[in-house]
């Protein structure tokens, strides 16, 4: 049995009411949906894809996240 991996996943919703979440560790890895129920279970599938798609790289180490005002 393989231990879980955990990946941060960053949340933001967009001007048309979408939610559009990313996944930093995993280059090119997002998806977006109407409601956090759904993307939540599409973020699952596209970490999946994005892991068999990926094999070769090296992952990300999300470090922080900060807000500019200028």
């Amino acid at each position: 049995m393989r231990t879980p991996r955990k990946f941060t996943v960053v949340i933001e919703r967009d001007e048309a009411d979408y939610y559009v979440a990313t996944v930093p560790a995993l280059r090119g890895c997002h998806t977006q949906a109407k409601n956090l129920d759904t993307l939540m279970k599409r973020v699952r599938e596209v970490i999946q894809l994005c892991l068999e798609d990926d094999q070769g790289s090296p992952a990300l180490e999300l470090v922080g996240i900060q807000q500019i005002s200028i």
